[in-house]
């Protein structure tokens, strides 16, 4: 079972993953949009793979808001936790601009909101964990 830390502020989300993640992926989801908390799980090494919501509401690192772009670039520049992958989450991009963005911040993968099809979360959360397929 792998730990998958789940970035996202909006409660039905975060739940409808969690489900999903646990029922069909058989992993364990900590949810989290403390920015404090993502960096100090990422570094501790107890997170195998991030799931991570573009637009948070809530986030702020030092008084500062942080969407889920800066605090993918933050994990992705951090020497203790750039080897974890993530997956960027939004209702808001284009499959036309979702690469460049996910090329741009340095996430290694993305998926649309709301989650319409259940295994492709699944295969793309397995591929990144480089387990063996469904």
């Amino acid at each position: 079972m792998k730990n998958i830390l789940l970035v996202e502020d909006d409660i039905l989300s975060a739940k409808l993953m969690q489900i999903v993640l646990t029922r069909l992926g058989n992993h364990n989801v900590i949810i989290s949009e403390s920015v404090d908390e993502i960096l100090t799980l990422s570094r501790s090494g107890s997170v195998d793979l991030v799931i991570m919501d573009i637009s948070l509401t809530s986030s702020e690192l030092g008084g500062k808001p942080m969407n889920g772009l800066e605090i993918t670039r933050l994990l992705k520049q951090d020497p203790a936790a750039h080897s974890i992958p993530v997956i960027l989450a939004s209702a808001h991009l284009m499959t036309d601009n979702a690469e460049r963005i996910v090329e741009e911040v340095g996430a290694d993968d993305y998926i649309p909101k709301p989650l319409m099809d259940h295994q492709i979360l699944i295969e793309k959360v397995n591929r990144l964990l480089k387990l063996p397929a469904e």
